[in-house]
């Protein structure tokens, strides 16, 4: 018989364990952990250990995720609230950027909208952008997380609030770009406006990353400054 004749005889009889109880305790095998031999016993209760020990590593990670989304979810609760209060349309953008600093602990956050109603034309929110600012925007279908590789909207993060003014700001590394656009969170509807974080950390915001809060993030701002829209 070969070894898969052997497994599918056992599977199919396994009475064959009851009726030669005794062989279980002459059979040695190997021991992973060392050179000495142990019984089918000791060697099956040596994998239930081990097998233990990485269910138990599995739960930890579990209750650390359950903790991290848990205190994300806090903070996203805070940053709304702020965000809900904010009865002045001039001063909305400042109170989302500020919250995201203050409340998320994100280093730098900024942002800019275009084709802004007349009376906030000239707000420093509402800047000029290039083109190839707006069609990027318009091309991100889920927020972009990685690499600082030269974004244009990298240029109008402030440098970090933790930094003297009289050190040089550090560079931004990594960098999280959110398309700003219909409320009702339409891929293709047109964008208005793009947020973006960065930070001097590489690893802060990177490819892979999960990006379910950030993408809440950017619906409730779009939602908020759809109020600097024409009517």
């Amino acid at each position: 018989m070969n070894d898969r004749e052997v497994v599918e005889y056992l599977l199919a009889n396994p009475e064959f364990f009851a009726d030669h109880a005794e062989m279980l305790a002459t059979v040695r095998l190997a021991n992973p952990h060392g050179k000495a031999a142990v019984s089918l016993q000791e060697r099956q209760m040596e994998m239930l250990r081990d097998k233990n020990k990485l269910l138990e590593r599995r739960l930890a990670e579990l209750l650390r995720y359950g903790h991290e989304n848990d205190s994300i979810a806090s903070r996203f609760n805070r940053w709304t609230l702020r965000v809900m209060a904010e009865r002045d349309p001039y001063a909305l953008p400042r109170t989302i950027t500020a919250g995201l600093r203050e409340v998320f602990d994100v280093p730098q956050a900024a942002l800019r909208v275009w084709d802004v109603s007349e009376p906030y034309a000239q707000a420093d929110f509402a800047r000029h952008v290039g083109e190839e600012v707006r069609l990027f925007a318009t091309s991100l279908t889920t927020p972009y997380c990685g690499a600082n590789t030269g974004f244009e909207a990298a240029q109008w993060l402030p440098a970090s609030e933790e930094t003297p003014s009289s050190d040089t700001p550090p560079s931004t590394e990594s960098i999280a770009l959110l398309a700003l656009r219909d409320p009702e969170g339409k891929e293709e509807a047109p964008t208005f406006g793009l947020l973006v974080m960065g930070s001097a950390d590489p690893r802060r915001f990177h490819e892979g990353m999960a990006t379910d809060f950030l993408t809440q993030i950017g619906g409730l701002a779009s939602a908020a400054l759809s109020r600097l829209l024409p009517r």
